[in-house]
């Protein structure tokens, strides 16, 4: 029978189908993070479901003499060295299109969060201070009819459009390396360079994966182009926007304020931030719904068996 290691502890529909079929271990929370712990995991392994949380490199593939599929449960994979799992003949999948809609769900649970001042309103009630309604009391930006600008038009982008157009009544701009006709027709979407989208949006959303080329694609420069009213929001991936840069455009109130899901040096997030009312932090909670996580688990585990049993996997890299 063959192996397969579950680096953590994922959704049990997923578990289940796997144990059907192979000789599965789980490990325990947190063990992947111990040092040379996925290189032994490996070792014995036929198969692998992973998370973006665990890097996998030469060092962990250097023994896995057995291993034919590494199923990532993300759509990301920059955790994973494609090209020297490639080298071994191993494959890589991925978990595309399940999450879009959740994690564009939670992209603007953070625009309106950050706009209407939501958490910090919380805070203020919760402290007492609420002791009368006032006319200039926590007044933020509104998001309605206002010009949203999506960096990365992808599968994720689209669907922020989409809500942002069709929901909110916004003007939509796009940033990407590549023309979607189809969008601009239906959405009525303007494709611009990225310097005049960020000098003529209200929203910035960051949508596009974590590469060489995507790496603090959003730094000082460009957060110094944008409206002093405007609001960053970022679901992609940390590295992908210049904390310390963000810092210091919200001190200097170059922006109107972030909301963040993703970190640079993630579960690590920039002391600067912590303590501003002006920015919303969540844990990297985009896919984080009962039903999108269990898809996303379940397609993993499928790849795993389409793979193991001989079959081409349904979601490749």
């Amino acid at each position: 029978m063959k192996k397969v290691v579950v680096t953590r502890p994922v959704p049990a529909a997923a578990l289940d189908l796997l144990k059907e079929r192979f000789d599965v271990s789980v490990l325990a929370e947190g063990e992947a993070e111990r040092p040379g712990a996925l290189a032994i995991a490996l070792e014995e392994a036929h198969g692998a479901l992973v998370l973006i949380t665990e890097s996998i490199g030469e060092a962990e593939l250097e023994g896995a003499q057995n291993l034919e599929l590494l199923a990532n449960m993300a759509v990301g994979y920059n955790n994973i060295d494609v090209e020297a799992a490639a080298a071994r003949g191993v494959l890589v999948t991925n978990t595309p299109d399940v999450l879009t809609e959740t994690t564009a769900d939670l992209t603007w649970a953070l625009v309106l969060a950050v706009a209407r001042r939501v958490v910090e309103s919380d805070k203020f009630l919760r402290a007492g201070r609420f002791d009368r309604w006032g006319p200039l009391m926590l007044l933020g930006p509104d998001v309605h009819g206002k010009r949203l600008g999506i960096v990365g038009l992808g599968r994720i982008g689209e669907a922020v459009a989409r809500r942002g157009r069709l929901g909110f009544g916004m003007s939509v701009s796009y940033w990407g390396r590549c023309r979607n006709e189809r969008v601009e027709s239906e959405l009525n979407a303007r494709r611009m360079e990225l310097d005049e989208l960020l000098e003529t949006s209200d929203v910035v959303s960051i949508h596009v994966p974590l590469s060489d080329a995507t790496h603090h694609l959003i730094g000082a420069r460009e957060l110094e182009r944008m409206k002093t009213t405007a609001i960053l929001i970022n679901t992609a991936r940390g590295p992908v926007l210049d904390e310390a840069a963000l810092v210091a455009a919200l001190e200097a109130e170059q922006i109107w304020g972030a909301g963040l899901d993703v970190f640079e040096n993630e579960p690590e997030v920039h002391p600067g931030l912590m303590d501003r009312d002006d920015v919303v932090l969540l844990p990297h909670i985009g896919s984080g719904s009962l039903e999108t996580r269990n898809r996303m688990a379940r397609l993993a585990a499928e790849n795993l068996v389409e793979v193991l049993e001989g079959r081409e996997p349904l979601t490749p890299v």
